[in-house]
């Protein structure tokens, strides 16, 4: 683990850190890297402007000295930074807080708006918009919901309270209830339950079901009603998969309405708001692990989902 970072964090965010590799202990004076600049440049990808960097003093050690570009190369430090950020236009829709205590902060997202600060997507997530909003430096979400995928996100005010209720979602203690917009096909018998294993490989966009290995995905399926020429499922997962629900309902020959991966990928712009995926995280119960209190939560989102 890196030490403190001696850089403040930057819009809610932790600065990045590097570590450089300990010395070749067959050749203690053999290094392919004359400066801290030649390793910089072999570290980071070529889009990073690395000597622009360093002339701005934005790469520090761990003792909060700036690494100048001919600087020699160290063993074993740590040189701490904070990224360049693109110009995100702004994700439409609320965040609702639903509830929020000493310890927890419930939110309905709308969809396209990522969980996380990752990748194309840091200042148009929950994290650090609710960071700011709220006062609330240390916050950070307990489980995961995919940036496409709009409702209910469950976020611990502070570290300290992570332990407990990430512990219960591992358990499978809390449930979770989802509706999806789809097609009606006649044949299909609902309520069923579907479970398969799946694997999703490194590098790719869609996860595969794997025929004869064991159940790691289960979920109970209920077509509710029908609205505008297309079924609303309430989806019940007794699992958590990478994109689950959204393969179970594929594998039914009914994907979801919007889905840009299933059945199969199609080229959409990461800034492109126009067609919400129609899966809501609508609601979330569970006792509390903390003081063992029943805790219930509602989306106030309805299919089909819009750009509120």
């Amino acid at each position: 683990m890196p030490p403190r970072s001696p850089l403040p964090p930057r819009h809610g965010l932790s600065a990045a850190w590097l570590r450089t590799p300990d010395p070749d202990s067959t050749r203690p004076d053999a290094t392919p890297w004359r400066t801290m600049a030649q390793w910089l440049h072999h570290r980071l990808p070529e889009h990073v402007d690395v000597d622009a960097m360093l002339a701005e003093g934005r790469f520090v050690a761990e003792d909060g000295s700036p690494v100048r570009p001919e600087d020699p190369f160290r063993p074993r430090l740590f040189v701490f930074f904070h990224r360049d950020l693109r110009e995100e236009p702004e994700v439409p829709g609320t965040i609702h807080v639903v509830h929020r205590d000493d310890r927890l902060v419930v939110v309905d997202k709308p969809p396209f708006l990522s969980s996380i600060p990752r990748g194309r997507h840091v200042m148009q997530s929950v994290v650090v918009r609710l960071r700011a909003e709220l006062g609330l430096p240390e916050l950070s979400p307990l489980h995961r919901l995919d940036r496409v995928t709009s409702g209910l996100l469950m976020l611990a005010t502070e570290q300290r309270w992570r332990g407990p209720y990430q512990t219960a979602f591992e358990r499978r203690a809390m449930e979770k209830t989802y509706w999806a917009l789809a097609p009606v096909r006649p044949e299909l018998d609902f309520p069923m339950t579907v479970r398969n294993h799946l694997r999703k490989e490194r590098g790719q966009w869609q996860v595969q079901v794997v025929p004869g290995a064991p159940v790691n995905a289960e979920t109970l399926i209920e077509l509710e009603s029908e609205l505008d020429g297309h079924g609303v499922y309430r989806l019940s997962p007794r699992t958590g998969q990478t994109h689950q629900l959204r393969m179970h309902l594929n594998g039914l020959g009914i994907p979801i309405v919007n889905d840009p991966l299933y059945p199969v990928v199609r080229e959409v712009d990461v800034d492109d708001f126009s067609a919400p995926l129609q899966l809501l995280a609508g609601e979330l119960r569970f006792i509390d692990p903390v003081d063992g209190t029943e805790r219930e939560f509602r989306s106030v989102r309805r299919l089909p989902l819009t750009l509120d």
